[in-house]
């Protein structure tokens, strides 16, 4: 017993010692650091920072591997482009940084610490909302009313949504048919639908500069594409010369779209949604890149 005493004594003892003496402004400080690093973390998740962190990730990853197995060469370039890696990430995401220190001064100390981006998404994209917008599609479609329906899946769109103006509004196609039609405020640009809402309108999007689009595209079409590439949304596009419907996903464009065809693409959408695990869009399937056809 007198051992077992001993040995719980001297316990005590070390612990007392290592335990640090933590004063107010430590914990302050603690606050501080996990709210920064909070907001920083939130603002990659809501950019295209997000991609690239993962990409860093697995690069850390790599060089990991190459430093356990003793890969000097590979060691020594990743030790001379460290530097250069780190001014051109800042160069690429300059307009993010900048727009990042702007909205830090605008806020209020409340709001930093409570953040607008920080709401989950309560509700996803549903059946209901792939028939509304197909409803929506065909009718624009029969009276040549054009439209770009931007659906975001994975990669945020905050940055394409602040150039438009906020609605807010659960999908209909009352709602689509209203905001795309003509000489109304609303219908120049795209809708960015997130979940089941319409969250913004009159949105720009960035144009698609690959050369073995068709040169019969508008600028509608290019749009579609180019925030395909930039994102793995899909945007249905309504021609307004012909009528047509396209799909835009992956850089690619699939066109003259029936209601079942667009159905089978917006169902693929919503498994990959509801948690299809290990499944990949096969959307791309007959997909063509360089279409002959015109439809602008």
């Amino acid at each position: 017993m007198e051992i077992i005493t001993k040995i719980f004594e001297g316990m005590k003892t070390y612990l007392v010692q290592s335990i640090p003496d933590i004063r107010v402004t430590d914990v302050v400080e603690m606050m501080i650091i996990a709210v920064i690093l909070y907001n920083v973390m939130l603002w990659i998740k809501n950019t295209r920072a997000w991609a690239l962190l993962k990409g860093i990730i697995v690069l850390v990853a790599f060089i990991l591997i190459a430093w356990m197995f003793h890969m000097d060469t590979i060691l020594w370039l990743a030790n001379k482009t460290i530097n250069v890696g780190i001014i051109a990430v800042v160069i690429i995401f300059q307009p993010e940084l900048r727009r990042a220190l702007e909205q830090l001064g605008q806020k209020k100390m409340l709001g930093f610490l409570v953040s607008d981006n920080g709401k989950v998404m309560e509700n996803q994209f549903s059946s209901r909302t792939m028939n509304e917008i197909m409803k929506a599609t065909f009718e624009m479609s029969k009276v040549k009313t054009g439209a770009l329906i931007v659906i975001e899946r994975t990669t945020p769109l905050a940055e394409y949504e602040r150039t438009g103006i906020e609605v807010d509004g659960i999908v209909t196609s009352q709602l689509l048919l209203n905001i795309f039609e003509h000489n109304t405020p609303l219908h120049d640009g795209a809708v960015i639908v997130r979940g089941n809402r319409v969250v913004a309108a009159t949105c720009y999007l960035p144009l698609s500069d690959n050369m073995q689009i068709s040169k019969d595209l508008g600028t509608r079409h290019r749009a579609g594409v180019g925030v395909s590439e930039a994102s793995d949304s899909i945007t249905v596009i309504v021609s307004e010369e012909t009528g047509n419907v396209s799909v835009a996903f992956e850089g690619a464009l699939k066109r003259e779209l029936t209601p079942e065809t667009l159905k089978e693409e917006l169902r693929l959408l919503i498994t990959e949604h509801d948690g299809g695990k290990g499944r990949k869009l096969k959307i791309l399937k007959g997909w063509q890149k360089n279409e002959k056809k015109a439809d602008k």
